[in-house]
Formats: C-alpha cells, sequence, structure tokens
C-alpha cells in the first residue's frame, strides 16, 4: 500500500522518494546507535506484559513497510504488476531463509553454549549491519537531490 500511496504523491511531489529514502536512512542510523549503546545494558525480565493496543501501535509506527516501499523496491514494482509479482517472490525467496537463520541464531544464543555470542556482541553486530545498510542510502538519496 505504501509503494502505491508514493507512487501517486511522488507525481505532484518528485522529492518526496528521496525525502523518504533520507528519512530512513536516518531513523536507521537512529536504530544503531540505539543498539549500540544499549547492548551491555542487562535485562529486566520482572516488567509488565506488553498489551493488544501497544502491540497494534507499536506496529502501526514500524518503518519497515514505508523503507521496503521508498527504498528497496524500485518505483516500477509499483506500476506494473508483472515487475510486482516478480519483486515480492525474489523478496520471498530471501526473506524465509534469513529467517531461519535468525531462529537458529536466537536458539544458540538462548543455549548459552557458545561464550562469544552473548546479547551485547549480537546486538553491536546488529548495529554495524544497520550502519551498512544506512550509508548506502543516505548516499543514494543525496545523489538524487
Amino acid at each position: 500500500m505504501w509503494g502505491f500511496l508514493i507512487g501517486k504523491i511522488s507525481v505532484h511531489l518528485p522529492l518526496l522518494p528521496t525525502i523518504l529514502k533520507l528519512f530512513s536512512a536516518g531513523y536507521i542510523l537512529f536504530l544503531a546507535l540505539r543498539l549500540w549503546r544499549t547492548a551491555t545494558v542487562s535485562e529486566n525480565f520482572i516488567q509488565k506484559g506488553i498489551r493488544a493496543r501497544e502491540l497494534f501501535v507499536a506496529t502501526l509506527l514500524n518503518p519497515k513497510a514505508l523503507l521496503f516501499a521508498s527504498a528497496i523496491f524500485p518505483a516500477l514494482a509499483w506500476q506494473n504488476p508483472q515487475y510486482y509479482v516478480a519483486h515480492m517472490l525474489v523478496f520471498l525467496f530471501l526473506i524465509v531463509p534469513i529467517a531461519f537463520f535468525w531462529t537458529f541464531i536466537g536458539s544458540v544464543l538462548a543455549s548459552n553454549k557458545i561464550s562469544w555470542l552473548n546479547q551485547a556482541n549480537l546486538q553491536r553486530t546488529a548495529s554495524l549491519v544497520l550502519v551498512s545498510f544506512s550509508i548506502p542510502l543516505s548516499y543514494s538519496a543525496l545523489l538524487k537531490l
């Protein structure tokens, strides 16, 4: 839905995709810094559970759909049904093994069998991965300004 909406609005505001890319890159960088800073904070498991309303609001505020629609998938995917199906299939083939990989990493982390694979190292690695996504995304957006 984001892709179709961005496509319609960008006809009148051609800088919208570039602005959204910069916003997404900034948000990814913010998340990376936050992950890095909280890597050594100990978990507090004695906390109140998340209610359905809080989960719904967090899902609405999650920028991944906007990021994928504005920066990852090409604009052509939102204009042509054949390209849309092709890009969604490629995305599906990529996301399934990635999900299994993260599930495996989570099970290894939970088992505590590998001492160097701990919360702090995993969060810092994830932070570096996020920065590595943010930099080229920013660069590609700045080139279009």
